[in-house]
């Protein structure tokens, strides 16, 4: 029986870094930027590294990037990364049903690796993911975001100094990358997107909130606006189909 289980685990870890692999290559130009980033921002190598390390969350890091560059305090942050990512706690309850019974120690670890591109091929996969699939996939993700991210930082460093200075652009560039292709699907992604715009630009030009703040409630603001809206509208398409 352990024989049969130890030549399970390698099987299904080996499986997972095969499907994790294309994540890992699609990883690698956008933490080359990220570290290319990081250096025109003012973070040293070993700074870049840790935040890859300990953060493993594209989105935020890039955000996090433009906050420091504004000099937003480590709260706001701290508190903008929380939002952005909130959406990891449905992400990771779904997986939860998902994934073979392990310790809560086991689970804990490999959800930190839990990333839209890592979920999707998890939620994709047929039957049951073990926790070896899991682990698979996850390694292979973060170890090329990790190590990428720090070679994007080094290449950065070998380059001209107003071409590291330009690299800024790429910054506003990726956000514009993300935001179009949800814009285009969904028309409640423009309102929300235009209204968040709307909020930061009075909070910023009234100066009643600092650079920071003004991001963070203008997020919170516009998403609560949007969905308080489609929530009452849905209500009222409900109510009229019932009567």
């Amino acid at each position: 029986m352990s024989e049969v289980l130890a030549r399970k685990v390698p099987s299904e870890f080996r499986k997972g870094i095969q499907a994790g692999i294309s994540i890992g290559i699609g990883y690698f130009p956008i933490a080359i930027t990220f570290g290319l980033l990081a250096k025109t921002t003012g973070l040293t190598v070993g700074e870049t590294v840790l935040m890859s390390l300990l953060v493993f969350a594209g989105a935020s890091q890039y955000i996090s990037l433009s906050l420091l560059t504004l000099g937003t305090g480590i709260f706001e942050i701290v508190l903008t990364t929380f939002i952005v990512n909130i959406r990891h706690f449905l992400m990771s309850a779904s997986l939860n049903e998902k994934c073979e019974e392990d310790r809560t120690l086991i689970k804990a670890t490999y959800s930190f690796g839990i990333t839209d591109e890592t979920f999707s091929v998890a939620a994709l996969k047929e039957g049951q993911v073990s926790t070896g699939f899991m682990f698979g996939v996850i390694s292979v993700s973060y170890s090329s975001w990790v190590i990428n991210s720090g070679l994007g930082h080094i290449v950065g460093g070998s380059l001209p100094q107003t071409l590291q200075e330009s690299m800024s652009v790429a910054l506003y560039a990726m956000f514009v990358g993300l935001l179009v292709p949800s814009m285009k699907k969904s028309t409640k992604v423009v309102f929300l997107a235009a209204l968040a715009a709307s909020f930061n630009t009075i909070f910023t030009l009234t100066k009643v909130l600092s650079t920071g703040w003004a991001i963070v409630l203008a997020t919170i603001l516009s998403a609560v606006i949007v969905e308080f809206i489609s929530t009452t509208k849905r209500s009222n398409q409900g109510g009229k189909e019932v009567a």
